[in-house]
Protein backbone atom coordinates (compact mmCIF):
# COMPACT_ATOMS: atom_id res chain seq x y z
CA UNK A 1 0.00 0.00 0.00
CA UNK A 2 1.28 3.43 -0.85
CA UNK A 3 2.30 5.70 1.97
CA UNK A 4 0.19 8.84 2.29
CA UNK A 5 1.94 11.37 0.08
CA UNK A 6 1.30 15.02 0.77
CA UNK A 7 3.67 17.71 -0.25
CA UNK A 8 3.70 21.45 -0.55
CA UNK A 9 6.22 22.88 -2.99
CA UNK A 10 6.55 26.55 -2.34
CA UNK A 11 8.52 27.49 -5.41
CA UNK A 12 9.06 31.05 -4.38
CA UNK A 13 10.62 33.70 -6.50
CA UNK A 14 13.14 34.36 -3.77
CA UNK A 15 14.51 30.83 -4.08
CA UNK A 16 14.64 31.08 -7.84
CA UNK A 17 16.46 34.39 -7.67
CA UNK A 18 18.92 33.04 -5.14
CA UNK A 19 19.68 30.10 -7.43
CA UNK A 20 19.89 32.03 -10.69
CA UNK A 21 20.77 35.66 -10.02
CA UNK A 22 22.35 35.78 -6.62
CA UNK A 23 23.95 39.13 -5.87
CA UNK A 24 21.37 41.05 -7.90
CA UNK A 25 19.20 43.46 -6.03
CA UNK A 26 15.85 42.56 -7.63
CA UNK A 27 12.72 44.40 -6.62
CA UNK A 28 10.31 43.78 -3.81
CA UNK A 29 7.30 43.06 -6.02
CA UNK A 30 9.16 40.38 -8.00
CA UNK A 31 10.47 38.72 -4.85
CA UNK A 32 7.02 38.66 -3.32
CA UNK A 33 5.49 37.28 -6.51
CA UNK A 34 2.73 39.13 -8.29
CA UNK A 35 0.74 35.92 -8.92
CA UNK A 36 0.48 32.80 -6.79
CA UNK A 37 -0.83 29.66 -8.52
CA UNK A 38 -2.24 26.67 -6.66
CA UNK A 39 -1.79 23.21 -8.16
CA UNK A 40 -3.19 19.90 -6.90
CA UNK A 41 -1.60 16.77 -8.40
CA UNK A 42 -1.74 12.99 -8.18
CA UNK A 43 1.08 10.89 -6.78
CA UNK A 44 2.20 8.19 -9.24
CA UNK A 45 4.95 6.73 -7.09
CA UNK A 46 5.08 3.35 -5.46
CA UNK A 47 7.99 4.09 -3.16
CA UNK A 48 9.94 6.96 -1.66
CA UNK A 49 12.29 7.22 -4.63
CA UNK A 50 9.63 7.34 -7.32
CA UNK A 51 6.89 9.45 -5.81
CA UNK A 52 5.76 12.52 -7.70
CA UNK A 53 6.95 15.08 -5.20
CA UNK A 54 10.41 15.30 -6.73
CA UNK A 55 9.02 15.76 -10.23
CA UNK A 56 6.79 18.68 -9.26
CA UNK A 57 9.50 20.18 -7.08
CA UNK A 58 12.04 20.22 -9.92
CA UNK A 59 9.49 21.54 -12.39
CA UNK A 60 8.21 24.40 -10.26
CA UNK A 61 11.68 25.51 -9.18
CA UNK A 62 12.81 25.64 -12.83
CA UNK A 63 9.64 27.47 -13.83
CA UNK A 64 9.96 30.19 -11.22
CA UNK A 65 13.60 30.67 -12.15
CA UNK A 66 12.30 31.78 -15.55
CA UNK A 67 9.17 33.49 -14.18
CA UNK A 68 10.13 35.13 -10.87
CA UNK A 69 6.84 37.00 -10.73
CA UNK A 70 4.84 33.76 -10.43
CA UNK A 71 4.83 31.58 -7.31
CA UNK A 72 3.59 27.99 -7.61
CA UNK A 73 2.23 26.06 -4.66
CA UNK A 74 1.80 22.33 -5.42
CA UNK A 75 0.02 19.83 -3.21
CA UNK A 76 0.43 16.14 -4.10
CA UNK A 77 -2.16 13.58 -2.96
CA UNK A 78 -2.54 9.84 -3.36
CA UNK A 79 -5.00 8.71 -6.07
CA UNK A 80 -7.57 7.60 -3.52
CA UNK A 81 -7.90 11.01 -1.92
CA UNK A 82 -7.32 13.63 -4.60
CA UNK A 83 -10.85 13.71 -6.04
CA UNK A 84 -12.41 14.19 -2.61
CA UNK A 85 -9.94 16.97 -1.81
CA UNK A 86 -10.62 18.83 -5.06
CA UNK A 87 -14.39 18.46 -4.68
CA UNK A 88 -14.12 19.88 -1.17
CA UNK A 89 -12.13 22.91 -2.36
CA UNK A 90 -14.55 23.56 -5.24
CA UNK A 91 -17.53 23.37 -2.89
CA UNK A 92 -15.84 25.89 -0.59
CA UNK A 93 -15.31 28.27 -3.50
CA UNK A 94 -11.54 27.76 -3.31
CA UNK A 95 -10.96 25.73 -6.47
CA UNK A 96 -7.26 25.24 -7.27
CA UNK A 97 -6.00 26.94 -10.38
CA UNK A 98 -4.75 23.68 -11.88
CA UNK A 99 -5.58 20.06 -11.05
CA UNK A 100 -3.91 16.92 -12.38
CA UNK A 101 -6.18 13.90 -11.95
CA UNK A 102 -8.05 11.19 -13.87
CA UNK A 103 -11.12 13.04 -15.17
CA UNK A 104 -12.52 16.32 -16.34
CA UNK A 105 -16.10 15.89 -17.57
CA UNK A 106 -17.98 16.77 -14.39
CA UNK A 107 -16.36 20.17 -13.96
CA UNK A 108 -16.39 20.88 -17.70
CA UNK A 109 -20.13 20.18 -17.83
CA UNK A 110 -20.63 22.72 -15.04
CA UNK A 111 -18.78 25.40 -17.01
CA UNK A 112 -15.98 25.69 -14.44
CA UNK A 113 -12.99 25.01 -16.69
CA UNK A 114 -10.92 26.86 -19.24
CA UNK A 115 -10.58 25.17 -22.61
CA UNK A 116 -7.15 24.45 -24.07
CA UNK A 117 -7.35 27.29 -26.59
CA UNK A 118 -8.01 29.77 -23.78
CA UNK A 119 -4.72 28.91 -22.07
CA UNK A 120 -2.08 27.29 -24.24
CA UNK A 121 0.16 28.70 -26.92
CA UNK A 122 -0.63 27.43 -30.42
CA UNK A 123 2.55 25.27 -30.69
CA UNK A 124 1.86 23.50 -27.39
CA UNK A 125 -1.79 22.91 -28.17
CA UNK A 126 -0.85 21.52 -31.59
CA UNK A 127 1.77 19.19 -30.10
CA UNK A 128 -0.69 16.87 -28.31
CA UNK A 129 -1.18 13.37 -29.69
CA UNK A 130 -4.45 13.61 -31.70
CA UNK A 131 -6.11 10.56 -30.14
CA UNK A 132 -5.62 12.15 -26.71
CA UNK A 133 -6.99 15.48 -27.89
CA UNK A 134 -10.15 13.74 -29.07
CA UNK A 135 -10.56 11.99 -25.74
CA UNK A 136 -10.18 15.29 -23.89
CA UNK A 137 -12.99 17.03 -25.79
CA UNK A 138 -16.54 17.76 -24.72
CA UNK A 139 -18.90 19.47 -27.16
CA UNK A 140 -15.95 19.94 -29.52
CA UNK A 141 -13.94 21.88 -26.95
CA UNK A 142 -10.83 20.42 -25.31
CA UNK A 143 -11.08 20.74 -21.54
CA UNK A 144 -8.92 17.76 -20.61
CA UNK A 145 -5.23 18.36 -21.25
CA UNK A 146 -3.52 14.94 -21.35
CA UNK A 147 -0.84 14.51 -18.69
CA UNK A 148 0.01 10.82 -18.87
CA UNK A 149 -1.06 8.07 -21.21
CA UNK A 150 -0.70 4.34 -21.27
CA UNK A 151 -1.79 1.46 -23.43
CA UNK A 152 -2.66 -2.17 -22.80
CA UNK A 153 -0.72 -4.88 -24.60
CA UNK A 154 -0.75 -8.66 -24.47
CA UNK A 155 2.33 -9.97 -22.64
CA UNK A 156 3.50 -13.50 -23.33
CA UNK A 157 6.06 -15.76 -21.63
CA UNK A 158 8.86 -16.32 -24.14
CA UNK A 159 10.10 -19.51 -22.47
CA UNK A 160 6.67 -21.16 -22.51
CA UNK A 161 6.13 -20.13 -26.12
CA UNK A 162 9.54 -21.34 -27.23
CA UNK A 163 9.09 -24.71 -25.57
CA UNK A 164 5.78 -25.13 -27.39
CA UNK A 165 7.24 -23.92 -30.68
CA UNK A 166 4.83 -21.00 -30.77
CA UNK A 167 5.02 -17.51 -32.26
CA UNK A 168 2.99 -14.60 -30.82
CA UNK A 169 -0.54 -14.93 -32.26
CA UNK A 170 -1.96 -12.29 -34.58
CA UNK A 171 -5.51 -13.63 -35.02
CA UNK A 172 -8.12 -15.10 -32.71
CA UNK A 173 -7.72 -18.49 -34.39
CA UNK A 174 -3.96 -18.41 -33.75
CA UNK A 175 -4.60 -17.34 -30.15
CA UNK A 176 -6.99 -20.25 -29.65
CA UNK A 177 -4.55 -22.76 -31.17
CA UNK A 178 -1.70 -21.45 -28.99
CA UNK A 179 -3.82 -21.61 -25.84
CA UNK A 180 -4.78 -25.21 -26.59
CA UNK A 181 -1.15 -26.23 -27.04
CA UNK A 182 -0.14 -24.50 -23.83
CA UNK A 183 -2.90 -26.24 -21.91
CA UNK A 184 -1.78 -29.61 -23.28
CA UNK A 185 1.69 -28.85 -21.93
CA UNK A 186 0.27 -28.26 -18.45
CA UNK A 187 0.26 -24.46 -18.32
CA UNK A 188 -2.16 -23.40 -15.56
CA UNK A 189 -3.40 -20.24 -17.30
CA UNK A 190 -2.83 -20.46 -21.06
CA UNK A 191 -4.32 -16.95 -21.13
CA UNK A 192 -5.49 -15.15 -18.02
CA UNK A 193 -8.68 -13.14 -18.57
CA UNK A 194 -9.34 -10.96 -15.49
CA UNK A 195 -12.96 -9.82 -15.59
CA UNK A 196 -13.27 -9.54 -11.82
CA UNK A 197 -14.46 -6.37 -10.08
CA UNK A 198 -11.02 -4.79 -9.74
CA UNK A 199 -10.73 -3.34 -13.26
CA UNK A 200 -12.92 -5.34 -15.60
CA UNK A 201 -13.71 -2.31 -17.75
CA UNK A 202 -10.12 -2.34 -19.08
CA UNK A 203 -9.94 -6.04 -19.98
CA UNK A 204 -13.40 -5.83 -21.51
CA UNK A 205 -12.54 -2.87 -23.72
CA UNK A 206 -9.40 -4.61 -25.00
CA UNK A 207 -11.43 -7.58 -26.21
CA UNK A 208 -14.21 -5.43 -27.68
CA UNK A 209 -11.73 -3.35 -29.68
CA UNK A 210 -10.02 -6.50 -30.97
CA UNK A 211 -13.38 -7.45 -32.48
CA UNK A 212 -13.92 -4.03 -34.11
CA UNK A 213 -16.31 -2.92 -31.39
CA UNK A 214 -15.94 -0.82 -28.27
CA UNK A 215 -17.96 1.15 -25.75
CA UNK A 216 -18.88 3.83 -28.30
CA UNK A 217 -19.69 4.08 -32.00
CA UNK A 218 -18.04 6.22 -34.67
CA UNK A 219 -19.87 9.31 -33.37
CA UNK A 220 -18.60 8.71 -29.80
CA UNK A 221 -22.05 7.75 -28.50
CA UNK A 222 -22.46 4.71 -26.28
CA UNK A 223 -22.96 1.47 -28.23
CA UNK A 224 -22.20 -1.17 -25.64
CA UNK A 225 -24.61 -3.86 -26.87
CA UNK A 226 -23.56 -3.63 -30.52
CA UNK A 227 -23.54 -6.72 -32.70
CA UNK A 228 -19.73 -6.66 -32.83
CA UNK A 229 -19.49 -6.58 -29.03
CA UNK A 230 -21.94 -9.47 -28.65
CA UNK A 231 -19.99 -11.53 -31.19
CA UNK A 232 -16.68 -10.82 -29.43
CA UNK A 233 -17.82 -11.86 -25.96
CA UNK A 234 -19.64 -14.86 -27.36
CA UNK A 235 -16.43 -16.02 -29.08
CA UNK A 236 -14.44 -15.44 -25.90
CA UNK A 237 -16.90 -17.45 -23.81
CA UNK A 238 -17.49 -20.34 -26.21
CA UNK A 239 -13.83 -20.82 -27.09
CA UNK A 240 -11.35 -19.68 -24.49
CA UNK A 241 -13.54 -19.83 -21.36
CA UNK A 242 -15.72 -22.88 -22.05
CA UNK A 243 -12.68 -24.88 -23.16
CA UNK A 244 -10.92 -24.15 -19.87
CA UNK A 245 -8.15 -22.16 -21.50
CA UNK A 246 -8.43 -19.21 -19.11
CA UNK A 247 -7.30 -21.10 -16.02
CA UNK A 248 -8.83 -22.52 -12.85
CA UNK A 249 -10.36 -19.24 -11.64
CA UNK A 250 -13.50 -18.05 -13.43
CA UNK A 251 -12.86 -14.80 -15.34
CA UNK A 252 -15.53 -12.99 -13.31
CA UNK A 253 -13.68 -13.88 -10.11
CA UNK A 254 -10.16 -13.20 -11.39
CA UNK A 255 -8.80 -9.73 -10.64
CA UNK A 256 -6.05 -7.99 -12.55
CA UNK A 257 -3.47 -8.22 -9.76
CA UNK A 258 -3.99 -11.96 -9.40
CA UNK A 259 -3.67 -12.43 -13.17
CA UNK A 260 -0.45 -10.40 -13.22
CA UNK A 261 0.97 -12.40 -10.34
CA UNK A 262 0.22 -15.61 -12.22
CA UNK A 263 2.20 -14.24 -15.15
CA UNK A 264 5.10 -13.16 -12.94
CA UNK A 265 5.37 -16.66 -11.44
CA UNK A 266 5.19 -18.40 -14.82
CA UNK A 267 1.73 -19.87 -14.21
CA UNK A 268 0.16 -17.74 -16.95
CA UNK A 269 1.50 -17.80 -20.48
CA UNK A 270 -0.42 -14.74 -21.66
CA UNK A 271 -1.99 -11.78 -19.90
CA UNK A 272 -3.17 -8.32 -20.92
CA UNK A 273 -1.59 -5.52 -18.96
CA UNK A 274 -0.48 -1.88 -18.88
CA UNK A 275 3.03 -0.69 -19.67
CA UNK A 276 3.73 -0.49 -15.95
CA UNK A 277 3.83 -4.30 -16.00
CA UNK A 278 7.34 -3.86 -17.43
CA UNK A 279 8.48 -2.43 -14.11
CA UNK A 280 6.81 -5.24 -12.18
CA UNK A 281 8.56 -7.81 -14.34
CA UNK A 282 11.91 -6.11 -13.89
CA UNK A 283 11.39 -5.89 -10.12
CA UNK A 284 10.26 -9.52 -9.85
CA UNK A 285 12.73 -11.99 -8.38
CA UNK A 286 11.66 -14.56 -11.00
CA UNK A 287 12.45 -12.19 -13.91
CA UNK A 288 10.02 -13.65 -16.44
CA UNK A 289 11.32 -13.53 -20.04
CA UNK A 290 8.56 -11.72 -21.86
CA UNK A 291 7.42 -10.19 -25.10
CA UNK A 292 4.54 -7.83 -25.74
CA UNK A 293 2.23 -7.40 -28.73
CA UNK A 294 -1.21 -5.90 -29.37
CA UNK A 295 -4.04 -8.25 -28.44
CA UNK A 296 -4.76 -10.37 -31.56
CA UNK A 297 -7.71 -9.22 -33.62
CA UNK A 298 -10.42 -11.35 -35.20
CA UNK A 299 -8.73 -11.46 -38.63
CA UNK A 300 -5.23 -10.16 -37.94
CA UNK A 301 -6.00 -6.66 -39.21
CA UNK A 302 -4.92 -3.67 -37.13
CA UNK A 303 -7.60 -2.48 -34.73
CA UNK A 304 -7.75 0.34 -32.23
CA UNK A 305 -5.68 -0.23 -29.10
CA UNK A 306 -7.09 0.37 -25.67
CA UNK A 307 -5.51 3.36 -23.96
CA UNK A 308 -5.85 5.27 -20.72
CA UNK A 309 -4.96 8.82 -19.77
CA UNK A 310 -4.88 11.18 -16.85
CA UNK A 311 -5.64 14.83 -17.30
CA UNK A 312 -4.76 18.37 -16.36
CA UNK A 313 -7.67 20.76 -15.90
CA UNK A 314 -7.66 24.49 -15.22
CA UNK A 315 -10.40 26.19 -13.22
CA UNK A 316 -11.55 29.59 -14.39
CA UNK A 317 -9.81 32.45 -12.61
CA UNK A 318 -9.34 35.45 -14.88
CA UNK A 319 -6.80 37.04 -12.55
CA UNK A 320 -4.52 34.01 -12.99
CA UNK A 321 -5.30 33.01 -16.55
CA UNK A 322 -2.13 34.35 -18.18
CA UNK A 323 0.09 32.85 -15.48
CA UNK A 324 -1.71 29.50 -15.76
CA UNK A 325 -1.05 29.48 -19.49
CA UNK A 326 2.65 30.18 -18.97
CA UNK A 327 2.94 27.39 -16.40
CA UNK A 328 1.13 24.87 -18.60
CA UNK A 329 3.28 25.73 -21.62
CA UNK A 330 6.32 25.03 -19.43
CA UNK A 331 4.79 21.79 -18.11
CA UNK A 332 4.40 20.47 -21.66
CA UNK A 333 7.98 21.13 -22.74
CA UNK A 334 9.71 17.99 -24.04
CA UNK A 335 12.00 17.72 -21.02
CA UNK A 336 9.23 17.28 -18.48
CA UNK A 337 6.89 15.25 -20.69
CA UNK A 338 9.68 12.72 -21.33
CA UNK A 339 10.77 12.69 -17.69
CA UNK A 340 7.29 11.85 -16.43
CA UNK A 341 6.74 9.13 -19.04
CA UNK A 342 10.13 7.47 -18.61
CA UNK A 343 10.02 7.36 -14.84
CA UNK A 344 6.72 5.50 -14.64
CA UNK A 345 6.71 3.44 -17.87
CA UNK A 346 4.02 5.66 -19.37
CA UNK A 347 3.56 7.15 -22.81
CA UNK A 348 4.34 10.80 -23.60
CA UNK A 349 1.34 12.93 -24.48
CA UNK A 350 2.97 15.10 -27.14
CA UNK A 351 4.14 14.02 -30.58
CA UNK A 352 7.63 15.63 -30.34
CA UNK A 353 8.31 13.83 -27.04
CA UNK A 354 7.01 10.56 -28.47
CA UNK A 355 9.28 10.89 -31.52
CA UNK A 356 12.27 11.58 -29.29
CA UNK A 357 11.59 8.52 -27.11
CA UNK A 358 11.00 6.29 -30.17
CA UNK A 359 14.42 7.31 -31.50
CA UNK A 360 16.19 6.63 -28.19
CA UNK A 361 17.24 3.00 -27.53
CA UNK A 362 17.19 3.80 -23.85
CA UNK A 363 13.39 3.76 -24.09
CA UNK A 364 13.18 0.55 -26.15
CA UNK A 365 10.91 -1.29 -23.64
CA UNK A 366 8.27 1.35 -24.41
CA UNK A 367 8.55 1.19 -28.20
CA UNK A 368 5.63 -1.19 -28.73
CA UNK A 369 3.49 1.13 -26.65
CA UNK A 370 4.76 4.21 -28.46
CA UNK A 371 3.78 2.61 -31.76
CA UNK A 372 0.14 2.51 -30.62
CA UNK A 373 -0.08 6.18 -29.61
CA UNK A 374 -1.75 7.41 -32.76
CA UNK A 375 -4.25 4.55 -32.65
CA UNK A 376 -5.53 4.68 -29.08
CA UNK A 377 -9.15 4.34 -28.01
CA UNK A 378 -9.75 5.63 -24.49
CA UNK A 379 -12.64 5.25 -22.11
CA UNK A 380 -15.54 7.61 -22.93
CA UNK A 381 -14.49 9.99 -20.16
CA UNK A 382 -16.34 12.92 -21.75
CA UNK A 383 -19.57 11.20 -20.69
CA UNK A 384 -20.51 12.49 -17.25
CA UNK A 385 -22.01 9.11 -16.33
CA UNK A 386 -18.95 7.08 -17.35
CA UNK A 387 -18.04 6.42 -13.72
CA UNK A 388 -21.43 4.80 -13.11
CA UNK A 389 -21.22 2.81 -16.34
CA UNK A 390 -17.71 1.57 -15.49
CA UNK A 391 -18.92 0.45 -12.07
CA UNK A 392 -21.74 -1.50 -13.72
CA UNK A 393 -19.27 -3.18 -16.09
CA UNK A 394 -17.13 -4.25 -13.14
CA UNK A 395 -20.18 -5.66 -11.39
CA UNK A 396 -21.76 -7.51 -14.31
CA UNK A 397 -19.44 -8.37 -17.16
CA UNK A 398 -18.14 -11.51 -15.46
CA UNK A 399 -21.65 -12.97 -15.60
CA UNK A 400 -21.32 -13.22 -19.37
CA UNK A 401 -18.53 -15.77 -18.95
CA UNK A 402 -20.32 -18.14 -16.55
CA UNK A 403 -21.49 -21.57 -17.82
CA UNK A 404 -25.04 -20.28 -18.32
CA UNK A 405 -23.96 -16.73 -19.11
CA UNK A 406 -25.56 -14.76 -21.92
CA UNK A 407 -23.21 -12.11 -23.35
CA UNK A 408 -25.99 -10.33 -25.20
CA UNK A 409 -28.20 -10.04 -22.12
CA UNK A 410 -25.34 -8.82 -19.97
CA UNK A 411 -24.29 -6.17 -22.49
CA UNK A 412 -27.88 -5.01 -22.87
CA UNK A 413 -28.22 -4.63 -19.10
CA UNK A 414 -25.09 -2.44 -19.04
CA UNK A 415 -26.32 -0.45 -22.04
CA UNK A 416 -29.53 0.32 -20.15
CA UNK A 417 -27.50 2.18 -17.54
CA UNK A 418 -26.08 4.49 -20.22
CA UNK A 419 -29.59 5.50 -21.28
CA UNK A 420 -31.53 6.03 -18.08
CA UNK A 421 -28.97 5.85 -15.26
CA UNK A 422 -30.77 3.02 -13.50
CA UNK A 423 -29.24 -0.27 -12.55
Amino acid sequence: MRQNARMVVAATAALALAAGVSGCGGDTDAEAGSVSLTVVATNYGDNVHKNSEGYWGRLTLAFTAEHPDIDVDVQVYDPGEIDEKVAELVEQGRAPDIVQTDGYSEYAAEGLLYSADELLSVPVQASFVPSLVNAGEMDRKQYGLPFTASTRLMYYNRDLFNRAGLEPPKTWDELLAAARQLKERGVTYPIAVPLGPEEAEAETLMWLLSGDGGYTDSTNNYDIASAANVETLTWLKENLVDEGLTGPVAPGELNRDAAVQAFLTGDAAMVNGPLSLIRQIEDSSDSVPYGSVPLPSRDGETTLTMGTADWVIAFKNDDHRAAMGQFLDFLYSDKYVIEQAAQYELLPVTTPAADAMRADKGHQPLWNGLDTLQNLQLYPVAETNWSRVATTIRQRIGEAMTPNGNPRAVLESIAAVTKDGTS
